[in-house]
């Protein structure tokens, strides 16, 4: 996973009406990176323009992916079912276990569309700054790629299929979590979706770790031990009362730590060799001065998602049974 040539020499720059929105500050400065004090995440990307420092620049990459008026809508704004409108909380309140009621949350989401569903408490450190969240608990959703439409990454005007897939991804996430968020209203509890890819309270990849869903990698993505870093979240924060699930950690740091193959693929060369300390924490990080024009100016990319060899089929098995023989052979040494 070592050998994938690099592309820092790529020749990529930004064009001139991109750069002359970005602003004044820098968008790792935003999110904390080298700042040893812990602190709530401060909203950045794909929140509401008026609440980020880069909301012109948003503006602008999200209008540059939308077809002007009269132009075929087929590629860059393909057909939307977002899921249903929430419904009012029923008056009569639904009293199960916490044990019954876990189950019976993850088998609506399993029986849906989701492929992942993992249950944590909600912690302040996954609200970002000058949010509010009410119910103390999360369902946090996973939804996978389809690989043959990911691996095509970047998207392009002439092959548009991993940007179609990540639009079509993210809309069954939030179909997920507004079908669940009318079960759970349904039985008298609060529920509130938050579905992506436009953030809104919740800082997503934290409390899915929490939950058990992956851990996260060198590319600033999660990695889940059966479809790498090919999915999307969605969240449902609820007063249910539930059984909480446990982080899954499963070798992703000491095959990160070797492993070179998003970081080389990155046209940008956006990703960080070693971990760095954001925010109080030290961990895996991405460039986002970087890492955003590329974004931003070939279809949401995707590329160190693709490449990541836990996402190739049939490789995180293999990549786990060699975590798990070292294991052995450190345990007996």
């Amino acid at each position: 996973v070592t050998d994938t040539v690099k592309q820092e020499d790529s020749g990529y720059e930004p064009t001139a009406e991109l750069l002359a929105r970005m602003p004044g500050i820098s968008g790792n400065a935003v999110n904390g990176l080298g700042e040893e004090q812990e602190s709530p995440p401060r909203p950045f990307f794909w929140h509401p323009p008026d609440r980020q420092t880069h909301g012109e620049l948003q503006q602008y990459i999200v209008g540059q992916l939308r077809p002007p008026a009269g132009e075929d809508r087929s590629f860059r704004n393909p057909a939307v079912d977002r899921g249903p409108d929430p419904i009012a909380q029923s008056a009569e309140r639904i009293e199960r276990s916490a044990g019954e009621w876990s189950e019976a949350i993850k088998s609506f989401a399993l029986d849906d569309e989701a492929d992942l569903v993992g249950l944590t408490p909600l912690r302040p450190e996954y609200v970002f700054e000058g949010y509010q969240v009410t119910e103390p608990n999360l369902v946090m959703v996973g939804v996978a790629h389809d690989f043959e439409r990911l691996a095509q990454a970047p998207g392009s005007t002439e092959n548009p299929a991993a940007y179609h897939d990540l639009h079509d991804q993210y809309n069954r996430a939030a179909r997920v979590a507004g079908r669940l968020v009318n079960f759970i209203r349904g039985q008298g509890y609060a529920a509130t979706a938050y579905p992506g890819p436009m953030a809104d309270a919740i800082n997503m990849i934290p409390p899915a770790i929490a939950a058990g869903l992956g851990e996260l990698g060198k590319h600033g993505s999660m990695i889940n031990r059966t479809y790498g870093s090919g999915f999307r979240l969605s969240a449902v924060a609820t007063d249910v009362p539930l059984v909480f699930d446990r982080a899954d950690a499963f070798g992703v740091d000491e095959v990160c730590t070797r492993c070179q193959a998003c970081r080389h693929a990155c046209p940008p060369d956006a990703i960080f060799d070693e971990k760095q300390m954001v925010r109080g924490t030290r961990k895996w990080y991405v460039d986002f001065d970087k890492c955003i024009p590329y974004f931003g100016e070939n279809y949401a990319c995707g590329i160190c998602l693709a490449v990541c060899p836990w996402t190739l089929p049939g490789v995180a098995d293999k990549l786990l049974a060699t975590l798990a023989r070292r294991e052995r052979r450190s345990a007996d040494d």
